[in-house]
């Protein structure tokens, strides 16, 4: 028989909204920084702009659901860990840096755009209030945060991605619950 489909998490399993938030996070994350590194590699000009203001909206949605994210934490709390010792303090800590990370990269770089004085939009709609002062020093501090913390998110995520495959790989059911929500 099935088991009936949680939204909430459980002391085994994650709930739908958890699920949904992470693989859905999960997918924006990997196009943005997909999309990053080809603006990145890019030369602005007027048939490019859209994809600065994509990857600005995108950003800006990565920042609004981690912290809705964070709320339904609090709320929900994750089920207990399956593996023990140094494994889940590393795990703790891993999920904290690739939580920081999702607040610094978008908040940087909102940052970094506002200080070059031109508007941010979001869905190329809405006016984005300024978070920093009109400066090239600013800009530049920020982009330089925004680039050294995606570095950083890359490496985690590929490390967080192999620990997940090699627990699911020993029998833990880590990535069963990510899926299924249960074990």
């Amino acid at each position: 028989m099935k088991a009936p489909m949680t939204w909430r998490n459980g002391p085994n399993g994650y709930g739908l909204i958890s699920r949904a938030l992470h693989w859905g996070m999960a997918l924006l994350i990997l196009v943005l920084l997909s999309l990053g590194l080809r603006l990145s590699a890019m030369q602005p000009d007027l048939s490019t702009l859209w994809l600065y203001g994509l990857h600005k909206t995108l950003g800006l949605s990565v920042l609004a659901l981690v912290l809705l994210r964070l709320v339904w934490h609090r709320i929900t709390p994750p089920p207990q860990p399956l593996a023990a010792g140094w494994q889940v303090r590393a795990a703790k800590a891993g999920h904290l840096a690739l939580y920081l990370l999702m607040l610094v990269i978008p908040l940087s770089g909102w940052a970094a755009s506002s200080a070059t004085g031109i508007d941010t939009l979001f869905a190329d709609r809405w006016v984005v209030p300024p978070i920093a002062p009109v400066s090239e020093t600013v800009e530049a501090t920020a982009f330089a945060i925004h680039a050294v913390a995606t570095k950083l998110l890359m490496a985690l995520v590929t490390v967080h991605a192999l620990a997940a495959f090699q627990h699911e790989m020993a029998g833990e059911g880590t990535l069963t619950r990510m899926l299924r929500g249960r074990r």
